[in-house]
């Protein structure tokens, strides 16, 4: 069967990154580390690290290999969110740990990369065939930092 994964490049710390992510994020678990035996072209033995894990149904590989190109917003995570009190707390964990808020429920993490938290309803609000109810949430949410769920719900209206 095919398997599809996301695969994510950290300079270091992949071990701390993994496990903040299975920490925070719902229905997430670590899978098999691998610490490649053998030099590479990123170090000597033993420098590479490879971690699988999941969050929620998707899986990812994250690989320590020294420096190579940075994580940017052309790849995000996005986290959708059932309440509130879960966007909050998800938000306030990654802030708690270094992360930097962004506009529109962004946030970038310590380690750079971006992710996205936001209401699972959302994308039903922007996708609205009443073109009007729609703008008007879109309006709002380029209007917030972290997502408030109450305000995008009234924009609906």
């Amino acid at each position: 069967m095919l398997k599809v994964s996301s695969n994510l490049w950290f300079e270091k710390d992949v071990q701390q990154a993994v496990e903040f992510y299975v920490a925070t994020i719902p229905n997430a678990s670590m899978g098999r580390t691998t610490v490649l035996p053998a030099e590479t072209p990123s170090g000597p033995p033993g420098s590479v690290i490879i971690i699988e894990f999941k969050l929620g149904h998707q899986d990812f590989v994250a690989m320590q290999a020294g420096p190579l190109d940075a994580f940017n917003h052309a790849f995000s995570i996005s986290v959708q969110c059932e309440t509130q009190q879960e966007i909050d707390r998800i938000w306030s964990t990654f802030l708690e740990n270094g992360g930097v808020e962004e506009q529109c429920g962004w946030l970038r993490d310590r380690w750079g990369l971006c992710w996205q938290i936001v209401p699972r309803v959302l994308s039903e609000m922007i996708a609205d065939p009443d073109r009007e109810r729609a703008k008007r949430v879109t309006e709002v949410l380029l209007g917030m930092v972290k997502l408030d769920i109450a305000k995008l719900e009234a924009a609906n209206r």
